[in-house]
């Protein structure tokens, strides 16, 4: 059995007399796109905040490569390789692309400028923010030091998931990666999922479009009532039978996709 890279068991959490998790599962595989669907109400979102580090859960255990963390913030989450792309994207509009890459990142300067007047290195900033965008096949951004508020949505989009991929180094998280994005943009940031996947990063992909889902992902989990309700192949399964299954509508097949 290969271990999981990021791993959730009997996940519980509580809001008062809400019950947003009740015993969550969660496995995501080394090298794939681990698709995350379900109802409103289902608990996508508190499973992902429980993985990212911005919320603990009351019950259960995260385990990194087997092994169990505790996470008390997003910051413990990033020290252990996790990088999230939330929907709201978190960029700042004001600064440039790179500041926008390495922020709360920055490198300082080499020797005594860097040491004692804490002069920021912008040019090499800028240079790994170019790096990491080539990378990522990011073609439509030509300058890092283009301010971030002069990018589309998608350009938006595109250097917050070149963030993840360049300082995730175990998982990264995208959530609604191309909400509010047309298509020829959620197109190119469907691709950037790819590249990262390519990359050797496993991706957990939260998303209500099940078109891109189908498309992408190599698993999907189906989220319902606060627990995992079945894993499921894409390329087994239809489209209809995936939202009938995360409605209540119909049950899983018998024999779920689980780990490998």
């Amino acid at each position: 059995m290969t271990t999981p890279v990021l791993q959730a068991r009997g996940l519980v959490k509580r809001y008062g007399r809400v019950t947003a998790l009740a015993g969550a599962d969660l496995e995501l595989m080394p090298g794939e796109i681990l698709a995350v669907i379900g109802d409103n109400g289902a608990g996508k979102s508190s499973l992902i905040k429980a993985l990212s580090g911005a919320v603990v859960p009351d019950e259960g255990e995260i385990l990194v490569d087997g092994r169990p963390v505790s996470f008390g913030s997003p910051i413990d989450a990033r020290k252990a390789g996790i990088e999230t792309v939330h929907q709201s994207l978190a960029v700042s509009p004001s600064l440039d692309i790179a500041a926008n890459l390495f922020l709360g990142r920055e490198r300082r300067r080499p020797g005594v400028l860097g040491t004692v007047f804490r002069m920021l290195d912008r040019n090499g900033m800028r240079d790994e923010a170019r790096r990491q965008l080539d990378g990522l096949g990011i073609m439509t951004i030509q300058n890092p030091g283009q301010a971030v508020e002069t990018l589309s949505g998608g350009q938006r989009q595109a250097v917050a998931v070149a963030r993840a991929a360049a300082f995730g180094s175990r998982v990264v998280i995208m959530d609604e990666p191309t909400a509010a994005l047309g298509v020829r943009e959620s197109r190119a940031v469907l691709d950037l999922v790819l590249q990262v996947r390519d990359r050797g990063l496993p991706v957990i992909l939260i998303s209500h479009n099940m078109p891109h889902v189908f498309e992408v992902a190599d698993r999907i989990h189906i989220q319902r009532l606060g627990r995992r309700k079945a894993v499921v192949d894409p390329k087994t399964i239809s489209m209809s039978d995936a939202v009938a299954i995360m409605t209540g509508a119909m049950e899983p097949p018998d024999v779920s996709m689980g780990m490998s």
